[in-house]
């Protein structure tokens, strides 16, 4: 009983020491959704130059993607005209930090950390897109199809800001709700049951922690605003800084379903600098940080004392109670419209009598897991000839299309070239 009652409080004092930061970050996502539509990103980084790597490294780092949203998004790029050094450059940058979990990280792990983390993802991003420009030369640029969703966007001023706040709190919340809530509840199990300084005494020495983190990281993810409160709690336990860096960069941008995918669209020499930016990077950065910056730089212990319940903070405790209740709040709204959303597809698949088996169909798709998969599906459907209509399903991988005299095969070949693969029936 007291280690239930133990874990329930960490987890409401690692959730309220999060929530105000991340409703901040949530607001500038939905804002960068405005500013920067995927068609004026694909501006910036469809030539096979310098330019266009730094341009995608740069705009990557505040972009709030994870790795599973930027795994679709980034092919998009790639087949839209991006160069593979500007794709690798922004697949690596991008889900390593973003404006969300940039605020998440100064809340708990404090300024240094905060500052640190983007520019890290950044020098990462531009290192991998040189190596792949290296490895994996392209004889030419690409012509840029500027062709996306700015057109979707509503017009008017107040159309916009409510796109802003649906974008943020609905979409992009319930494109990380489950890494956010499995994150947490990660933080506070290990607070709870991992004695103190375990890694101190566990591991002779920082840089075989590093490695240890490294190979865990590499094949597992975890999105960079769901990593923070897990680097917070092992560094708590002991765990160097350097190897909770490791834990932000290589968990967030790597995962088995990235790697696959990026070998197969676009090869195994892209893969070769994807890989080798992110590992070397990592390395090297936490090396920097356990032996050349400050150690009291990093001493989380004063700034996010939670195991000594000392809750002094920055802001007033009403402030994150607040916080955290309505980010709950929204959290559950998001299971809510996502149950609703499956059981009326499930209805209209049912009810099919009105159709012909050509103008109905419904596809099994394997990789879609978040808002971003969603859109890109169903825009790749719709783009086929005779198809009017295309509903995704996240929770059951289903895609309920309906039209008239469409191809299927064209419809899956499409689906399979933006990176998901179709699961036979």
């Amino acid at each position: 009983m007291d280690y239930i009652k133990g874990f329930g409080k960490e987890l409401f004092v690692i959730l309220s020491e999060m929530a105000p930061y991340l409703m901040i970050g949530f607001f500038f996502a939905g804002l960068l959704h405005l500013l920067f539509p995927k068609k004026k990103v694909r501006k910036y980084m469809g030539q096979n130059n310098f330019r266009s790597i730094f341009n995608a490294a740069l705009l990557g780092v505040p972009l709030p993607l994870c790795s599973c949203g930027v795994i679709p998004t980034g092919i998009s790029f790639y087949k839209h005209g991006a160069s593979k050094a500007s794709t690798v450059s922004f697949l690596i940058s991008t889900p390593q930090t973003g404006v969300d979990s940039i605020f998440v990280t100064y809340s708990m792990l404090g300024l240094p950390f905060a500052i640190i983390r983007p520019i890290v993802a950044f020098i990462t991003g531009l290192f991998g897109g040189v190596v792949t420009k290296k490895v994996d030369p392209e004889t030419a640029d690409k012509d840029i199809q500027n062709n996306d969703n700015e057109a979707d966007l509503p017009h008017g001023f107040f159309a916009r800001i409510k796109e802003m706040f649906r974008y943020s709190f609905i979409e992009f919340l319930q494109d990380i709700s489950n890494w956010l809530v499995i994150g947490l509840l990660i933080a506070a199990l290990i607070s709870v049951f991992v004695p103190n300084d375990f890694f101190a005494d566990k591991i002779p020495n920082d840089f075989i922690g590093m490695l240890l983190i490294l190979i865990i990281s590499i094949p597992v993810y975890i999105c960079a605003t769901a990593s923070v409160p897990v680097a917070a709690v092992l560094m708590l336990k002991g765990l160097s800084p350097g190897a909770a860096l490791v834990l932000l960069m290589a968990g967030p941008a790597t995962n088995a379903a990235t790697i696959t995918m990026i070998g197969k669209v676009l090869g195994k020499k892209s893969l070769i600098g994807y890989l080798g930016a992110i590992i070397t990077g990592a390395l090297f950065a936490g090396l920097f940080i356990d032996y050349l910056l400050p150690h009291q730089w990093f001493n989380i212990s004063e700034h996010f004392n939670h195991m000594g319940h000392d809750h002094t903070g920055m802001l007033p405790e009403w402030l994150k109670i607040g916080s955290a209740i309505t980010l709950s709040l929204l959290i559950l709204n998001g299971y809510i419209q996502k149950f609703i959303s499956t059981m009326k597809i499930k209805s209209q698949t049912a009810a099919q009598p009105g159709f012909s088996s050509e103008s109905i169909h419904t596809l099994q798709v394997g990789g879609m897991t978040c808002n971003h998969c969603k859109a890109n599906v169903e825009n790749s459907v719709k783009s086929s000839e005779g198809v009017e209509e295309a509903t995704v399903d996240l929770s059951s991988g289903t895609v309920l299309i309906k039209g008239t005299s469409f191809d299927l095969e064209k419809i899956k070949s499409g689906i399979e070239s933006i990176g998901y693969t179709i699961i036979k029936e």
